[in-house]
């Protein structure tokens, strides 16, 4: 059974999915429709999270927006994210980065890697 399912989902996944890893900020340009006009919105943040195989594959990216934390999640092989830019790399030391939901200003930052 799980054959037959890796061969259908085959067709969807991505040919050159974006490099990127939890830690990284990066820049998702995703196609959003308004009735009948599409138009790509570009969204800022930092991966805290990537989860999931083929096409369940997903990554969460957390931003700021005037004051207040914004956390989206996007499927990786889905037709609606354009591209994802990797704007700058940190170095990191867990898996998920969660913790930087509790950290406000200068202590939520993270050392960049050279």
């Amino acid at each position: 059974m799980n054959g037959i399912i890796d061969v259908v989902e085959k067709a969807y996944l991505k040919q050159n999915p974006p490099k990127f890893n939890v830690g990284d900020q990066v820049k998702v340009h995703m196609r959003i429709v308004e009735g009948t006009k599409e138009r790509i919105q570009v969204i800022e943040g930092i991966v805290i999270r990537k989860r999931g195989t083929g096409t369940r594959e997903t990554f969460t990216v957390r931003k700021m927006s005037h004051g207040t934390g914004i956390e989206r999640i996007f499927p990786l092989h889905s037709p609606r994210v354009e591209k994802v830019e990797v704007i700058r790399k940190h170095k990191i030391r867990r898996a998920k980065l969660y913790y930087l939901r509790d950290l406000r200003g200068k202590a939520a930052r993270l050392t960049e890697k050279h």
